[in-house]
């Protein structure tokens, strides 16, 4: 039980917090009341609230003891002084002799020259860094760690207060909280632009009562929260279904769920005057903090487990969060830290955008939004801290642009870009029965990338020729166990009929790197791009390459089959999966079953030594799909994870483009059909450049069809190849100015 030594005073300060939250005075009287209260009951000379004026910039915004006049005025960059420090590191500073510390910047304006004891604590919650509280004294001495306690106690009171609300407007310059617009830049992860009302994945849970009256009843309720969290925690790890290495990762969950010294902490805070929902949020930032400075990636990575814990810890005592009733808005656009494939594919096409804090342009998530045409924004910092059930919000997936609670003017602008855009489809679906032939008759075909049965009526309706890719992974990233083969067959088939007699290639596999089955163990690899994944898993797995094959096999019925295998990256390896099909074949016929009556075994180019591969290789395939995203960051060493040096280098980089028409003449040379397929074949200007080198085969997303179909339409391919040459005859780095000046010449 905890201490009840200096609970009275600190529950008095607290109340009388309290009561300065629920008058009506403004919000930069409120400030002010509150650094009085807090130096008279602490026994200070000065307290002072600094607050974010934005995420990089503190300002003094009320004081008692230093000069009033520097409030407003007083402003430091985050890390610049002890108060920066504070709130860059999130924990506290404590010295008997300020001047002194590495690091002070003394600000005259403030008059604090006069004082040598600083204690500065961070006002914060889950994460989010709001501000510094910080008390002075003449005297040069160390605060006691019982004044530590209090001060954090009442930083978080103030935080609360201040996501309510409570110090917002009446000309102080401090915005308030979740109710102007905000811009935030992120990352593509897919293109097009959506209108809509956000729809937070997880709702934060919002503590309107952060100071109690009875810390008993307080404490009973946080002990019989805990026990119902427990008890869930428990029941997940009762599961059948759990694997080994499942098993592992919700023990450690449960460790935390278990922990006494968590339980004990929260009741300390109580004892002192917060409430159970506030005890809660101090434990949850304060431990962040902590974890946040260790220099271990795993204890770093169990920041996950104790924000899951802590957050459905509150909804248990709020009853806040995924069930609290809020009905989803017509056009919803999903918001989130992140958020796995299942997840997403629950949601569906009901989705107008969806925007994530974390992600990757590689993610499952991405992914799943491609193959639904869903526009995404990844990396958009805070969001999720800023965002509010139903408030209105832009998402520009093509430059990575989220705007929420727009203005008018903003509004305006970003519905005239998607009218635009709409025009501009309205333009492209009058070809989509066209060939895509240029000028001089060379016609290109054009296929799409699928990986989702919804992903299928695009087939029709985008003018796509086939499907290029048909991505099998989907199918076994968004379950929680192994799909049988049955089911794959169903569905393989299913894709085959929707294709109404198109070609389909489908590609094995392709796991590891940074897809990883939630039922395979992960594999702890330092580079996995470059390890572990795709055919070599196939290769070195075999019973589920095995499995796969013969499900497609079967699902072909007598219609002709193409398969693809990734990641090929010398001959022995197609020799060994091409085998693995033969035999398939074989037993399949052995067994009485119908076999394809064609057949079609290719393998996707995505490392720079199957280029070199021996000539039997490319005449042994039937065709060849240059992996473009895989293939780009192996020739520039570019990790396409890696949002510094990703777009460092240009597709249309002469030695690239070099590159690529040595592939397309060892293809033509074999004999062997060759496609691109990946973002850059989507990209009008790059298939063009694809298209001029010789290549006459693109696969895309079915959404980019049509612009790259209406660019190849009007050019001469002879005269874009001329224009590639020569820019490379002279040195350019890139062929890229080259090209767009030429086609500003070719008119519509």
């Amino acid at each position: 039980m905890p201490t009840e030594r200096s609970d009275s005073d600190s529950r008095k300060l607290l109340r009388r917090l309290r009561d300065v939250l629920g008058n009506k005075a403004k919000g930069q009287d409120r400030l002010d009341q509150i650094t009085k209260l807090i130096a008279g009951s602490l026994g200070t000379e000065v307290c002072s609230i600094y607050l974010f004026r934005d995420p990089e910039t503190l300002e003094l915004c009320a004081t008692e003891g230093l000069k009033k006049a520097a409030v407003h005025q007083t402003r430091m960059k985050l890390g610049e002084g002890l108060v920066g420090r504070v709130a860059r590191n999130g924990l506290p500073i404590n010295t008997a002799d300020a001047p002194s510390e590495k690091g002070f910047r003394y600000m005259p304006e403030t008059g604090e020259e006069l004082f040598s004891a600083f204690l500065g604590v961070p006002i914060q919650r889950v994460g989010e860094k709001l501000g510094v509280l910080v008390v002075q004294s003449k005297a040069a001495r160390a605060y006691s760690e019982d004044e530590i306690y209090a001060l954090e106690v009442v930083a978080m009171v103030l935080a609360e207060m201040t996501e309510l609300g409570a110090f917002a407007g009446d000309g102080n310059g401090m915005g308030a909280l979740h109710k102007q617009p905000v811009l935030f830049r992120g990352e593509t992860g897919q293109e097009g632009a959506a209108e809509g009302r956000v729809w937070l994945h997880e709702p934060r849970v919002v503590v309107t009562n952060p100071v109690a009256d009875d810390p008993l009843t307080e404490i009973d309720r946080i002990r019989e929260a805990v026990g119902v969290l427990r008890v869930s925690v428990d029941d997940l790890l009762s599961a059948e279904s759990l694997d080994k290495d499942q098993k592992q990762v919700l023990e450690a969950y449960r460790m935390f769920a278990h922990s006494r010294g968590w339980l004990r902490r929260m009741e300390e805070d109580i004892a002192q005057g917060l409430s159970a929902e506030a005890a809660v949020e101090k434990e949850q930032s304060a431990t962040r903090a902590r974890l946040e400075q260790v220099p271990d990636a795993y204890l770093r990575e169990r920041l996950h487990d104790l924000d899951d814990l802590s957050n459905r810890l509150l909804r248990i005592l709020t009853g806040q969060g995924k069930d609290t009733g809020a009905e989803m808005p017509d056009n919803p656009v999903l918001v989130a830290r992140n958020i796995g494939p299942g997840e997403l594919l629950e949601y569906g096409r009901k989705l107008k955008g969806v925007v994530l804090e974390e992600g990757s342009v590689g993610s499952h998530a991405a992914i799943v939004a491609r193959a639904l045409a869903i526009p995404m924004v990844i990396h958009a910092e805070r969001i999720t801290n800023e965002a509010l059930n139903g408030n209105p919000i832009l998402v520009d997936g093509d430059q990575g642009v989220v705007h929420l609670r727009p203005e008018d003017t903003v509004a305006r602008s970003f519905r005239d870009k998607v009218a635009m855009q709409a025009k501009a489809m309205e333009r492209y679906a009058s070809l989509r029965d066209l060939p895509a032939t240029t000028k001089d008759g060379v016609t290109i075909s054009l296929h799409m990338n699928a990986g989702l049965m919804a992903d299928l009526p695009s087939l029709i309706g985008s003018g796509a020729e086939g499907v290029g890719l048909f991505r099998t992974e989907l199918q076994f990233l968004v379950r929680n166990q192994m799909p049988r083969r049955e089911e794959l067959a169903q569905l393989y088939s299913r894709v085959m009929e929707a294709a109404q007699g198109r070609p389909v290639a489908f590609r094995t596999l392709d796991i590891g790197s940074d897809k990883v089955l939630p039922y395979m163990k992960p594999q702890d690899e330092p580079n996995p791009a470059m390890g572990w994944r795709a055919i070599r898993v196939g290769l070195d797995k075999p019973g589920v390459l095995r499995m796969q094959l013969q499900a497609l096999i079967r699902a072909s019925g007598e219609r002709p089959l193409s398969i693809m295998f990734p990641f090929i990256s010398e001959q022995a390896e197609f020799l060994e999966a091409r085998g693995h099909v033969l035999r398939e074949m074989h037993r399949e016929k052995s067994l009485g079953h119908v076999v394809p009556k064609a057949l079609e075994i290719g393998a996707m180019l995505e490392t720079p030594s199957l280029a070199y591969a021996p000539d039997a290789f490319f005449q042994l395939a039937d065709f060849i799909s240059i992996g473009g995203n895989d293939l780009k960051q192996f020739f520039f060493a570019a990790d396409r994870e890696n949002e510094r040096v990703r777009k460092r280098y240009d597709t249309l980089n002469a030695s690239f483009l070099t590159f690529l028409q040595f592939i397309v003449a060892r293809c033509a040379a074999s004999g062997t059909k060759l496609s691109f397929c990946g973002e850059d074949a989507g990209r009008p200007i790059e298939a063009l450049a694809f298209a001029a080198i010789g290549m006459r085969n693109l696969s895309m997303r079915p959404a980019s069809i049509g612009p790259v179909k209406a660019l190849l339409r009007r050019v001469n391919l002879a005269e874009a190849r001329a224009v590639i040459d020569k820019a490379r005859s002279e040195g350019a780095e890139t062929v890229r100015p080259a090209l767009m000046d030429w086609l500003a010449t070719q008119g519509e």
